[in-house]
């Protein structure tokens, strides 16, 4: 990997994401390994996080590193008014390699800028989630074989989506078609900075698709209704046993979690042979430990 943090997919090259998938699947095939036994990694997350904080933190350990930090910034000093630029240098202080997530957009932008240690991101706001890309792509490349070439249909909440942004650019890198589905309301303005396709007609989306992945409805992010009610999202953009039938025999449905069993997943469907959640979850813990590792200054 070229740059010293990874902040965002955009700051690496299609080499970087296969030096990263690699890495990653060598993890996979001998998960403990004692390569960051010398090194102190801090989480620091801003606002809550079950998978992406476990996933990171069994990586680090995995790895024989030391995890030191929070997942509540309500029992810190923040709550005392330290500022994010205040946290982070005293934590470069104590830690060899800092993980941040945090609700607003280009906050660990500017936190990899004050750090004296590298800096992860494990998701800001609306903007992007790196490590969630990386993982959803080496799942893919586990269960098809490739990435090149095939149709990912990522459907659901677009609009508040760090997780669709950061796919999009990365599936697109490696060569893939992608297009992005969601309520007209659910869609950003300006989609042409996506760089992919983007829908409203959830047929349009998943005619040929190889990989459906959706996404929960970020309701915590939205001052306002978006949609008329639960049941008319479900009905239009929901994945049921009926239209996974209509799909690709061999198809591959993914959410990066948590899902809202019964609104955009029917639990039959999450819980079938096409469903791959578990191998991402799977995958994240190996995927975090090749970006650990590379970016704490392993070859």
């Amino acid at each position: 990997m070229h740059n010293r943090s990874l902040v965002s997919i955009t700051d690496y090259n299609q080499a970087d994401y296969l030096e990263v998938l690699d890495r990653a699947a060598g993890f996979e095939k001998n998960p403990t390994q004692n390569l960051l036994s010398d090194k102190l990694v801090a989480t620091l997350f801003f606002e809550p996080s079950t998978r992406t904080r476990l996933s990171f933190e069994t990586a680090v350990q995995r790895l024989g590193g030391r995890v030191i930090g929070f997942a509540d910034a309500a029992y810190t000093s923040v709550s005392k008014g330290e500022t994010l630029k205040d946290t982070i240098k005293m934590v470069s202080n104590y830690a060899d390699l800092i993980i941040i997530r945090h609700p607003l957009e280009g906050s660990v932008r500017y936190a990899s800028e004050i750090a004296s240690v590298p800096v992860i991101n494990a998701g800001d706001g609306w903007h992007a989630h790196p490590t969630q890309a990386l993982l959803d792509m080496m799942t893919i490349r586990q269960k098809l074989g490739k990435l090149e070439g095939l149709k990912v249909a990522i459907i659901g909440d677009i609009f508040h989506s760090r997780v669709a942004r950061s796919n999009a650019w990365g599936m697109k890198t490696m060569g893939m078609d992608v297009v992005l589905c969601g309520p007209p309301t659910l869609l950003p303005q300006h989609t042409e900075s996506l760089g992919v396709p983007v829908t409203d007609n959830v047929d349009e989306a998943l005619e040929g698709a190889d990989v459906v992945m959706l996404l929960r409805l970020q309701m915590e992010r939205q001052s306002s209704a978006t949609f008329p009610s639960i049941r008319e999202y479900r009905d239009r953009y929901g994945v049921d046993l009926d239209r996974l039938s209509k799909l690709k025999e061999n198809v591959v449905i993914m959410h990066p979690g948590p899902v809202n069993r019964g609104v955009e997943l029917a639990s039959n469907v999450a819980d079938s042979e096409c469903s791959v959640i578990l191998d991402q979850v799977t995958n994240g813990v190996a995927v975090r430990m090749a970006v650990l590792y590379l970016l704490g200054g392993g070859e």
